[in-house]
Parts: structure tokens; sequence; C-alpha cells
């Protein structure tokens, strides 16, 4: 029914049961659902349609550890509201990283005929979809296989790099320095953020002067900063990795007799309730973890998905730790 009238099942099912309104489908869209379900004499049957089309209703979403974390909290609260939308509820199972429970987790998905199954990532890295997914609906979520055509859903982290570096370069400051290297394996969030930083200010002319390398910690970020701070460094702005980072550098430049803005301005990622905390505010580079889940749940279920990789813009949020212009 829903090929004929021209639209997607996912579509199709809105129009059905009474929420065109809600979702803000044209009236034409609908009047063509109508028409074809007149033509048809369709008359839905829930557990016909379940039985015939494998459909449950429900999500699988495995993952190595994002439900006791802050951004993975994120991630599957976004994840389980747009499932309440298309009338699903999420199953979850975290494997810890453990390569034998995460193969049991998808046996049981697949025993329990989910719709599909989300496969998300707490760190934003580069994977190999596990085998047992190969046979069923899948979407990665914070994650990418380079190797296989699944869709996926990440974070822009390029262009927030771009966006950190055009935010001091606004404010007149072009003595810029980067702190943090990329802990973790197989990790895409470190390096793109570096090649959008790179990228903004080779546009304006100039580079970066310099990197601070460390852990994504506070304590890491702390004891870092010391040490280049310690042996002459300076620099007007100084962009960390993650807020955890702005933490730590904030509390070396104050030891240090430096003041954020106005002996150097920082800007930093994730756009977390540490930025908040912070004062200043720091300014930080939000990561949209809500959208990233609550698109993945949304290109599972649309059955005429394309595929490919999309990126979600990071927006920043501006604190009080870039100095004005």
């Amino acid at each position: 029914m829903a090929s004929s009238a021209g639209v997607s099942r996912t579509t199709a099912s809105y129009i059905l049961n009474g929420r065109a309104d809600e979702m803000r489908i044209a009236p034409g869209t609908v009047a063509r659902v109508r028409a074809a379900v007149a033509e048809m004499d369709y008359r839905p049957n829930r557990t016909a349609r379940s039985l015939r089309m494998r459909r449950t209703a429900t999500v699988g979403l495995i993952s190595d550890q994002i439900a006791g974390q802050q951004y993975g909290s994120s991630m599957l609260t976004g994840a389980s509201a747009a499932a309440r939308e298309l009338q699903h509820v999420v199953v979850m199972g975290e494997s810890g990283g453990d390569p034998e429970l995460e193969r049991l987790l998808i046996d049981e998905m697949r025993e329990r005929d989910v719709d599909g199954v989300v496969y998300a990532t707490r760190t934003a890295r580069t994977v190999r979809l596990p085998e047992g997914l190969t046979e069923v609906r899948a979407v990665l979520l914070n994650c990418e296989d380079p190797d296989a055509r699944v869709p996926s859903v990440v974070p822009d982290d390029e262009g927030g790099g771009r966006a950190a570096a055009a935010t001091l370069l606004a404010a007149g400051v072009d003595d810029v320095w980067v702190m943090g290297e990329d802990p973790t394996p197989d990790a895409t969030a470190g390096p793109r953020r570096m090649a959008g930083i790179r990228a903004e200010l080779h546009a304006r002319g100039t580079d970066i002067a310099g990197v601070v390398p460390c852990d994504w910690s506070v304590t890491d970020g702390f004891a870092a900063a010391s040490r280049w701070l310690a042996a002459g460094g300076r620099a007007k702005g100084l962009i960390c990795m993650n807020d955890r980072l702005a933490m730590g550098a904030y509390q070396a430049l104050a030891e240090a007799g430096l003041r954020v803005p106005d002996d150097v301005s920082v800007v930093s990622f994730d756009g977390s309730a540490l930025a908040s905390w912070l004062r200043p505010e720091v300014t930080s580079v939000t990561l949209p973890f809500h959208d990233l889940g609550a698109l993945a749940v949304r290109r599972l279920l649309d059955l005429e998905d394309a595929g490919g990789t999309v990126l979600l813009p990071m927006t920043v949020r501006a604190g009080g730790s870039v100095r004005d212009s």
C-alpha cells in the first residue's frame, strides 16, 4: 500500500495511525495514502502483519558501554524517544567490550526477532560490523565500518574542529595551541577535530602553533598543562579536545597566574555539564548525542533509507572563556 501511494512505510504508518498532523505530513500525501487504502481495501492486522513481515515493534540496541555514561545516556534517551514516536520500544544490551558477550547479545536480539539493531559505541571510532549483524537490518551509531555498506550516524567532528578554530579567529586570536591526543585505538574524534582545526586555520593563512600531548582526563590535562607552562609555554588561544581537559587546563593556568579569558582564550568540545560548571563557563563545541540516537532509530525503521554516513553538525555553545574581539 505504501509503495502504491509513493511514500515510505513509516509515513504510511503515521497517516494510518492518525498522526499526520502531528508529524506535519502534507495534505496531498495524506490524500494519496487514503486513496490507496480505499482502492486496495486495506485493513491493517497487527498480528498478521507481525507474522508475515517478522516485525515485532521492537528495536535492539547493542553497545560497548553507554548507559552509565552521561553522553551515552543521552544517545539512549534520543533512541528511545524516536522509537516511541514510531510505535516501537528499545531492547538494550551492553557488552562492556567483551566480544563473547556481544555475540550472545546479538543472538538474543535475533531470537527476539527485533525489527533491526542499532550498534553503538561510547567513543566515536571505526569498527568492523559483527558477523551476526550482517544478516539483519542494522545502523551504526557513533561509529563507522568503512568496509561495510551499513548506514551510520556520527557527529561531524571535523566541522566541530573548524567551528572551534573559527571561534578563536573571530575573537582576533591567531596564536592557537591544541591540548590532547585521542587515547582510543581506531578513534575518529581526535583526528577529525584536529583536521578541522588545521583546515580552518590554513584558510585564514595560519597554522596550529603547537600541541600539548596528553590523555583526555582532568588529571592528565592539569599535569600536561602545568609542565608546558613551567617550561615557558604560552598561548593566546587554547583548544582543549574535551571539557575534562579544559578543567585541568583552567587549574594549571590559574596556578601559573594566568586568567581566562584575559590572558588565554579557551575553547573545548562536548558541551557537557562540566563546561557550564567552570568559571568562567567554557565555550564548548557541543556533541548532539540525543539527536544522534534519535536519527539512528529513524534510519533503522525507514525501510527505504539509502544508507551511507550521516554527519550531524556540532554547534558552539558560547561561554565566557573567549575574549571579546
